[in-house]
């Protein structure tokens, strides 16, 4: 595709230099990838800036350059060397309007749908893409634990990926007859335009709580980047919300496409109730149109009613027949670490709450699960260079909604481990905790000393198979480690 069709569809400030009539190869934002005859767009991140590699992309073979800041490289060097430098508001808005014409707006050849929340995003995911496959449609995914298209799975670092990697996933997704698909969208990419431009067919609010006030600054700011997505929305979309949460009117107000409720109050637009749930499922009731339906599902609690609830929703609205979308929920396998549950007699469930809303909604199924019969130990840290305040908020949850806790590292990332664990311990309330630092350790000591009864809850990393410490990654995962105890 040539350069200059690709430019007119951003809104340039400047441009220096030659706009060659020639095609280009691809686009990128890391220097490292740039290849001859490619555009590269520099974008301010958290911690480096694009404007300081520009050099090297030239050096690469980079055609154009665009860049917020003009004075970051000086002019003459473009004209010198007959490349185009393109000056433009935000980087990031131009890099989505580009990736999205580049690949031939493929989010417009979908039906693409896309969800937003707090907590439940992965799971209500797996669940509108299994209810869709039961009705013969050809899915791909975008989310936390991995991209697929159809069956095959893609490697993913982010929840949601840059506008790039998204463009070009959803044209893999739509060239290999994918007719739907389903995204994950986070807070940080609404608020950073990574899904800038993209065309959604349907969005679903789960809920929101209090999580990454370290980017966002306020809940406020927070609930307005979620809210991106329903502003988004065109009139021939629709969204799907969830009710019960006091924060919904908001999120969908003043939203152009035709909004859907469900919950567990009688008005709601999809209403369930007569949640029911033990260690093998979770079973309910559910009314739309003033037809009930019998709902079953082998994941446990009433979380996952709620995800279920918003997957029948979605998908029934696309078109999906009742009984399909019923059946496409109880043939749902479990979602890696999304409360699996190992073990015989003494259980481990491996969960990735990782927010205190997530922790205590799991401790709470737990122990109506369990009634009194089974003691409950909870093994869990938090992650480094993120949200601090609810260090102690998970504290406290876990301490007086466990019998024991054993508080030990997330991912620490570039931050103290020790550090983390004490803020932690600030928030506890019981004299029912121990701190051991290394997780392995914390894990074997919660099985190896526990009753036999005992329900283990580790908590926080999930599906994550690696352990973060000081910018280095190296491989963990806590099913394996408590697999690994429970055999001996």
């Amino acid at each position: 595709m040539e350069l200059t069709k690709i430019l007119d569809h951003i809104s340039a400030i400047q441009v220096i230099g030659e706009v060659q009539r020639q095609d280009v190869s691809g686009m990128y934002y890391d220097s490292r990838r740039v290849q001859n005859n490619s555009i590269f767009v520099a974008i301010k991140g958290y911690k480096t800036d694009g404007h300081k590699y520009v050099l090297d992309a030239l050096n690469k073979g980079a055609i154009a350059v665009v860049v917020e800041d003009g004075n970051a490289v000086p002019d003459e060097i473009f004209v010198h060397q007959n490349r185009a430098k393109i000056v433009v508001r935000d980087s990031r808005i131009a890099l989505a309007q580009l990736s999205n014409f580049f690949y031939g707006e493929p989010s417009k050849k979908l039906k693409l749908v896309g969800i937003t929340g707090t907590n439940g995003k992965t799971t209500t995911s797996y669940f509108i893409k299994n209810i869709l496959e039961a009705n013969d449609e050809k899915v791909g995914l975008i989310g936390t634990i991995a991209n697929y298209i159809g069956d095959k799975k893609v490697y993913t670092e982010m929840t949601t990926p840059e506008s790039v990697e998204i463009n070009k996933l959803l044209l893999d997704m739509y060239q290999e007859k994918c007719s739907h698909a389903v995204m994950e969208v986070s807070s940080h990419s609404l608020a950073l335009n990574r899904v800038y431009g993209i065309n959604f067919s349907a969005g679903v609010f789960t809920n929101i709580t209090s999580d990454h006030l370290d980017f966002h600054g306020s809940f406020e700011n927070y609930l307005n980047a979620k809210k991106i997505l329903f502003n988004a929305l065109p009139q021939s979309a629709f969204g799907v919300y969830n009710s019960d949460d006091k924060n919904s009117l908001t999120l969908i107000k003043n939203s152009q496409a035709k909004t859907f409720s469900y919950g567990t109050a009688s008005n709601a637009d999809f209403f369930f109730y007569d949640v029911k749930y033990d260690l093998s499922g979770t079973s309910f009731a559910l009314t739309y149109k003033g037809v009930e339906y019998s709902v079953s599902t082998s994941l446990v609690g009433e979380f996952n009613a709620y995800n279920a609830c918003a997957a029948f929703a979605t998908t029934v609205l696309l078109g999906v027949k009742e009984s399909v979308a019923i059946e496409g929920i109880k043939t749902m396998q479990h979602v890696p670490g999304r409360f699996e549950v190992i073990g015989v007699d003494k259980k481990v469930i491996v969960d990735y709450s990782h927010t205190a809303d997530s922790l205590e909604k799991t401790l709470l199924a737990l122990r109506k699960i369990v009634g009194g019969r089974n003691p409950v130990y909870t093994v869990f840290g938090c992650g480094g260079d993120r949200d601090k305040t609810k260090r102690p908020v998970m504290g406290k949850i876990a301490s007086e909604l466990s019998d024991k806790i054993i508080i030990t590292t997330d991912n620490p990332r570039t931050e103290d481990p020790l550090k983390i664990i004490n803020e932690i311990e600030n928030g506890v309330t019981k004299k029912n905790f121990k701190t051991i630092p290394d997780r392995e350790a914390a894990i074997k000591f919660a099985i190896e000393n526990s009753e036999s009864n005992a329900v283990i809850l580790v908590a926080g990393k999930g599906h994550e198979n690696y352990q973060e410490v000081n910018g280095v990654r190296r491989h963990f995962s806590d099913r394996e480690v408590a697999e690994k105890y429970l055999d001996r």
